[in-house]
C-alpha cells in the first residue's frame, strides 16, 4: 500500500465552502493525508474546527510562517509535503512564495495571484525548484470536458472556428445595490481581490477552459465591463471578444448580476465538421453537434470515451458525478505527478494555467479603460 501523501490546508475553516470542497476532493481517491495547518486567523477557531474535523493539535498553527518554520524541523518522512491554500486573494502570493521557497509543494485557488506581477515572480521561484504547483480551475477535472480536450485534439470537429463561453451568476445583484453590503464584501475590495471581481472570479474559469480545451493560446481581446455603479471600483459584468487568429475568434460573458442564475457555465467550441457543448449545471452530458448527422450525447463511463476521460471517472454510467469529483480529479493529478506517475497531459491546471489567468485579467480590466480598445495578451 502506497503512503499518503502528507497535506497542509491554508484557509477554508468555518463554513467555508471551498474548503469543504477541497477537503471532501482530496479524499476521493485515498491519497492525501490531511495532517494540519492554519484553518481559521483566529487561533482558538483554528484549533475548534481542526478538532471538529478530526486532527491532532500538535500540528496546528498560528499562521503560515509559523506552519512552516516549525514543518521545517519535521524529520523529512512526516512533513508536509504539498499545501492547499484556499484564503481570500491577496494572501495567495505571499503564502505560495515562502512555500516555494521552502521547498512545498503547492494547490493554489485561483486567481493565483492579484497581479501578473506576482504570478512572474513565482513562476521564477518555480522553475528554480523541482516542485509541483497546481491552480484550482476546477470545472478542467470534469470527465467530459477532458473528453471534449482529447476529441478537439483528434481533430473530430475539426479545425476550431469559433468559441462561445459564458458563465452567468447571480450571487452579487442583491448585495451591489445596497451600498453598505457592497462595501463590506471582500469581493468587491481591490485591496482583498484585486482589480477585478467578476472577470477575476468566473471570467477566468472560462478564459483557461478556452485555453485547455483548444489547446491554443488567445492572443488579443477586447473588453466591456460593467460596475453599475460609478462607486463602485469592481467589475460585476463584462464581455469580451477575443482572437486566436484573424480567422479563430469568438466570446466570452460573464456576470455576477444575471439575476436568478446560480453557476450557469456553458462551454461551445464550433469546428469546420462540427461543434461540442457542455454545461456546467448539467456536467455529464457532452453535445456533439454536426451538419450531417443527428445530434450525439456522450456520456461519462462508457468505452466511447478517451482514456483521459475514462480514468477521470469513477462510477459506472448512469450514476451521476459533480463538483466534487471535478475537484478530486485535479488533486488526482497532483499526486500522480508527485509520485512520478503522470500519465496525461492536462491532469491538473499548472502554474502557467495560473500566470495566462493573471495576464488575462490585467488585459482585460486594460482593455477596458483604455475605451474598449483590442490588446495583446503580451507577458511585456
Amino acid at each position: 500500500m502506497k503512503n499518503k501523501i502528507r497535506l497542509g490546508i491554508l484557509g477554508g475553516g468555518g463554513d467555508s465552502l471551498i474548503g469543504i470542497v477541497h477537503r471532501i476532493a482530496s479524499s476521493m481517491h485515498d491519497s492525501y493525508e490531511i495532517i494540519g495547518g492554519v484553518f481559521n486567523p483566529n487561533f482558538s477557531e483554528n484549533v475548534k474546527f481542526a478538532k471538529e474535523i478530526g486532527l491532532s493539535e500538535n500540528r496546528i498553527y498560528e499562521d503560515y510562517e509559523k506552519m512552516i518554520e516549525e514543518e521545517l524541523k519535521q524529520d523529512e518522512s512526516e512533513r508536509i509535503e504539498v499545501v492547499s491554500i484556499l484564503t481570500p486573494n491577496f494572501l495567495h502570493y505571499p503564502m505560495a512564495k515562502k512555500l516555494l521557497e521552502n521547498n512545498f509543494s503547492v494547490i493554489c485557488e485561483k486567481p493565483m495571484t492579484t497581479t501578473f506581477e506576482e504570478a512572474q515572480d513565482l513562476e521564477r521561484i518555480y522553475k528554480s525548484k523541482k516542485l509541483t504547483f497546481a491552480v484550482t480551475y476546477t470545472y478542467t477535472g470534469y470527465p467530459m470536458i477532458r473528453q471534449m480536450k482529447e476529441m478537439i485534439k483528434e481533430g473530430v470537429i475539426g479545425k476550431v472556428q469559433r468559441v462561445d463561453l459564458q458563465y452567468y451568476q447571480g450571487w452579487i445583484n442583491p448585495i451591489i445595490h445596497d451600498k453598505t453590503k457592497r462595501s463590506e464584501t471582500w469581493r468587491l475590495q481591490p485591496d482583498k481581490s484585486g482589480i477585478s471581481c467578476c472577470i477575476g472570479d468566473i471570467g477566468t474559469h472560462a478564459f483557461n477552459m478556452l485555453e485547455y480545451v483548444t489547446g491554443m493560446e488567445v492572443k488579443e481581446l477586447l473588453s466591456d465591463l460593467n460596475y453599475v455603479y460609478d462607486d463602485n471600483p469592481m467589475d460585476v459584468d463584462g464581455t469580451i471578444l477575443i482572437r486566436f487568429s484573424d480567422n479563430i475568434k469568438g466570446v466570452i460573458r460573464a456576470s455576477q448580476i444575471a439575476t436568478g442564475e446560480e453557476n450557469c457555465f456553458t462551454v461551445a467550441i464550433y469546428g469546420r465538421k462540427g461543434g461540442l457543448k457542455w454545461q456546467q449545471e448539467n456536467p455529464n452530458y457532452l453535445h456533439h453537434l454536426s451538419d450531417s448527422e443527428p445530434l450525439k450525447v456522450l456520456k461519462p463511463g462508457h468505452d466511447y470515451n478517451s482514456n483521459f476521460s475514462k480514468v477521470s471517472t469513477k462510477l459506472p454510467p448512469g450514476h451521476p458525478e459533480g463538483v466534487f469529483d471535478s475537484m478530486a480529479n485535479i488533486y488526482n493529478g497532483v499526486g500522480r505527478e508527485i509520485r512520478g506517475e503522470k500519465e496525461f497531459e492536462g491532469e491538473y491546471p499548472n502554474l502557467n494555467d495560473g500566470l495566462r489567468g493573471m495576464l488575462f485579467i490585467e488585459k482585460a480590466v486594460e482593455s477596458h479603460n483604455n475605451g474598449n480598445t483590442w490588446v495583446k495578451l503580451n507577458r511585456n
